[in-house]
């Protein structure tokens, strides 16, 4: 189960677009990829070790806040909470997208997309209010589907190459360092949540052994698979046809086996972004919760269902995710959710950096350990600067919206010990 919160948060519906966007770029797309799994290696091997030493429920704050204190465990922990609900809602919007591949009549009658969305997850806050177990079970039968047909891709390709069929001829394109950067920026959001597995740490049997080997584990095999589609279109799929797609993963599956299968690929499609938008449910609630445990929420967050689910801290955050869907839905709205969705983004990068200075200093007596944390720091250093001046400054502007809240919460404290 743990396993599959890894890879199916990890492997979204992106990735069933993803060849599309990263056609243009040609051979700088596995540049991109190469840098961004070796950077994700990076981070991952740290949050490994980390959990494996101290396996504390909330994932990267926990370790800000055990280095730095309270004040930065909070900052962390509110830009990471923001990332994750603000992001899920193009998640649900992108489970009713792929359906309405399948049935077009959904996207045609008012309101019932966003219906649907909203639906999706509100069922799913209930499997994870339900408990930890439940969810997991969830997770593990998605991540098990989502995963057919993209290795079906690649075993496809893989007996086109083996058995001499003629490989496609590409436009060229120079590598250039502008466009590595560029398709490095795109697929780093194919590794977001490769932390998921420490944030119920807690929940985890004997989690110092398992969290860190499904963490490692997990970020490899999601980068197998990525770099086995991108090396299946490279070979086998022109970049024209590729980049004007509207389902890249279904048009080359048809054109090698014949007959439509875009039907088929886009319910393996919305299955893939529900398992995801499942697992990163959990962790949105997971996060509030450790953070009231912590003292460093209201306590009302820290509330638990007999099953030992935070089920407040569940309802807030989904409330919040409703929000962001029902606006990501709004025909003006699209562009301010891209915005919403970047900077947010830049805000959950400040974490993975503050996490990555945290562990130089928490691990330091394991060398090998410090040197990777730097460069995992210096990868999403480099990654945020990817992102723009804008974001970045909008991004630092939505962690200082957070400090009213900290404040509530540490004049409360001192009014008590009072």
């Amino acid at each position: 189960m743990t396993l599959a919160l890894v890879v199916g948060n990890l492997i979204g519906s992106g990735i069933y677009l993803l060849p599309a966007t990263l056609a243009p770029l040609g051979p700088n797309q596995l540049a991109g990829w190469g840098i961004t799994i070796a950077g994700s290696l990076c981070m991952a091997y740290v949050f490994a070790r980390l959990s494996a030493r101290m396996p504390l429920p909330g994932g990267p704050f926990a370790y800000v806040m055990q280095q730095f204190g309270p004040a930065a465990g909070f900052a962390a922990a509110w830009a990471y909470w923001t990332m994750v609900w603000s992001g899920n809602g193009a998640v649900a919007v992108a489970v009713v997208s792929n359906l309405s591949l399948l049935a077009p009549s959904i996207g045609k009658t008012p309101g019932l997309p966003a219906a649907l969305a909203v639906g999706a997850v509100w069922v799913l806050t209930l499997v994870n209010i339900r408990g930890v177990r439940a969810a997991g079970d969830v997770q593990v039968v998605t991540t098990v589907l989502k995963l057919l047909p993209l290795i079906g891709l690649i075993g496809l390709a893989l007996w086109l190459f083996l058995s001499g069929a003629p490989r496609v001829e590409q436009p060229p394109v120079a590598l250039a360092p502008g466009l590595i950067a560029s398709a490095a920026g795109l697929t780093f959001w194919g590794f977001l949540g490769l932390e998921s597995a420490t944030v119920p740490s807690d929940k985890v049997e004997n989690a110092s052994r398992i969290v860190p080997r499904t963490t490692m584990w997990g970020v490899a095999l999601a980068g197998l698979v990525y770099v086995g589609i991108a090396l299946a279109f490279r070979g086998y799929m022109p970049e024209g046809a590729a980049a004007t797609s509207p389902s890249p993963v279904a048009e080359f599956l048809g054109q090698r086996l014949g007959g439509d299968v875009s039907g088929v690929v886009a319910i393996f499609a919305a299955i893939s972004a529900f398992g995801t938008l499942n697992g990163f449910i959990l962790v949105q609630g997971e996060v509030p919760w450790a953070m009231a445990r912590d003292g460093l929420f209201p306590r009302w967050f820290g509330k638990e269902t007999k099953a030992g689910t935070p089920i407040n801290a569940h309802i807030v955050s989904s409330v919040l995710l409703t929000i962001i869907t029902l606006i990501n839905f709004g025909r003006d709205m699209g562009n301010l959710f891209a915005f919403i969705a970047s900077i947010s983004l830049a805000a959950g990068m400040l974490t993975y950096i503050a996490t990555m200075i945290s562990a130089t200093r928490l691990l330091r007596d394991e060398p090998v350990l410090v040197v990777v944390a730097i460069l995992a720091a210096a990868f999403n250093a480099w990654a945020l600067w990817g992102l723009g001046i804008d974001a970045i400054r909008y991004g630092l502007g939505l962690v200082v919206l957070g400090v009213p809240v900290y404040w509530m919460v540490r004049r409360g404290k001192r009014a008590e010990q009072a």
